[in-house]
């Protein structure tokens, strides 16, 4: 399974010997991460690649990805679908970086490789979820065309689709 490049990241599929370690808090062989990573949101992600790969096979190329910065190599975060597309050509998707590499744009770069992956791949609508006091990852999902779709007590509900308007 091929990396997505970017303009500053590598985006590079986790496995499951990647995403164990990572569950662990110990970098694998070749691995190199930046101080704050792995952060909780990452071992939850890996966490639920892994859960999903369990139950039914590796969700791969809808799975899990590690942010890596071109410029040192050091990884810096996580991004991916929580799964295959499901019955409705839809996947939803999550992101998150350290605290030290946020407002730099990395999340917004990385986001919008995914989207670009899932569309030319045939997904037709892309979900996404920020909790309400969270107005950075809002911000992320407004800067690539994500609309507000709803929203609960707890948080606010995106998403963006090809070929029509996202629904909730």
């Amino acid at each position: 399974m091929k990396e997505l490049v970017t303009t500053r990241l590598w985006l590079r599929p986790i496995g499951a010997a990647e995403a164990r370690s990572v569950a662990a808090g110990v970098p694998g062989a070749g691995s190199a991460w930046a101080p704050g990573y792995p952060a909780v949101s990452d071992i939850v992600a890996v966490g639920g690649y892994l859960e999903h790969r369990d139950a039914a096979g590796d969700p791969r190329p809808f799975g899990h990805y590690q942010l890596v910065r071109r410029a040192d190599g050091l990884t810096i975060g996580g991004a991916g679908f929580h799964g295959p597309p499901g019955e409705r050509c839809d996947v939803t998707i999550g992101y998150g970086v350290i605290p030290a590499a946020r407002r730099s744009g990395y999340a917004t770069e990385a986001l919008r490789a995914l989207l670009d992956f899932a569309r030319v791949r045939g997904v037709a609508l892309v979900h996404g979820t920020a909790e309400r006091a969270n107005d950075a990852s809002q911000r992320v999902m407004t800067a690539v065309g994500m609309v507000l779709v709803g929203e609960d007590h707890a948080n606010r509900h995106y998403a963006i689709g090809w070929g029509g308007q996202p629904e909730g």
